[in-house]
């Protein structure tokens, strides 16, 4: 696999979020069980403790070592089609969504953070290709990538993506 900067904005009505998509020769249920079980979760980002039905989690980053325990809100969850999720507090939070969606024996992922101001994409984009590259791999059972692969050389890509307007989002 050639890793390469895939990210892309989209306006929606709260934000301007940084976009990605991703493509597995899998059922929907399976691509879920990768993103929402705990376990599965430990081999490409991290895992989180608690339970998603009461509407809140913690979460640790795991990928490059042990990382502090976040508090998350589950904002919605339909499984195994979407799930939106604020971490951290107030206006210095983060808002993360995935939409899966399923057709002739493949899931597509999409996954977005919105982003305060859109210069935070030169480090959250390689870290998303990243992720999401971890992700694939892991499912895949092949190698994880080195993140000396994206970052920095997917910055530039990031810094120089056009911010839509309401006229071309």
């Amino acid at each position: 696999m050639t890793a390469r900067p895939t990210g892309h904005y989209v306006l929606k009505d709260d934000g301007l979020y940084l976009q990605f998509d991703r493509l597995f020769h899998a059922p929907i249920e399976d691509v879920w069980f990768s993103l929402t079980n705990p376990n599965a979760m430990r081999a490409w980002i991290g895992t989180y403790t608690g339970s998603p039905a009461t509407g809140g989690v913690r979460f640790r980053m795991e990928a490059e070592g042990e990382g502090e325990w976040q508090n998350v809100t589950i904002l919605e969850c339909a499984a195994p089609h979407r799930f939106t999720a604020d971490s951290g507090p107030g206006p210095t939070g983060i808002r993360v969504f995935c939409h899966l969606v399923e057709g002739g024996g493949m899931t597509t992922l999409t996954l977005g953070q919105r982003l305060r101001d859109p210069a935070e994409s030169a480090d959250m984009g390689p870290g998303w290709d990243y992720y999401l590259d971890r992700l694939a791999a892991a499912r895949a059972g092949m190698p994880q990538p080195a993140w000396e692969t994206y970052y920095p050389a997917f910055a530039r890509h990031y810094r120089e993506l056009q911010v839509p307007t309401a006229a071309n989002s």
